[in-house]
């Protein structure tokens, strides 16, 4: 009984099964490349941008907050709230040229 032949012979390959495994692995790159999590421009704008009107007006409105109080409590207006309000541009704005710089020298997120 194990002399006798197997009835099913292996067979050779076929083409066309070499052209479903390509089409198949073709199918698998897309597919793969389509899932793929995408780092859109649009999106890293989008933040750096909401970043920059932050800074600005956390800066202006913490100066004028800042200039406010010491106006009330020292009887200096409207000069302490001048100063503040200066003090928060300037801030401010120091905050927005690094936000800038740092984001121009660090390199690309990604892979």
């Amino acid at each position: 009984m194990s002399d006798d032949k197997s009835a099913r012979e292996p067979i050779a390959e076929d083409a066309r099964i070499d052209a479903l495994e390509r089409r198949l692995k073709a199918a698998s790159e897309r597919e793969s490349e389509r899932n793929r999590p995408k780092a859109s421009g649009a999106d890293a704008n989008y933040r750096s941008g909401n970043r920059v009107l932050a800074d600005l007006l956390g800066g202006i409105l913490g100066g004028l907050v800042i200039g406010f109080a010491f106006d009330s409590l020292f009887d200096t207006s409207p000069w302490g709230l001048l100063v503040g309000l200066f003090l928060g541009i300037v801030v401010a704005f120091r905050n927005i040229i690094r936000t800038a710089n740092t984001s121009l020298d660090s390199p690309p997120d990604g892979d």
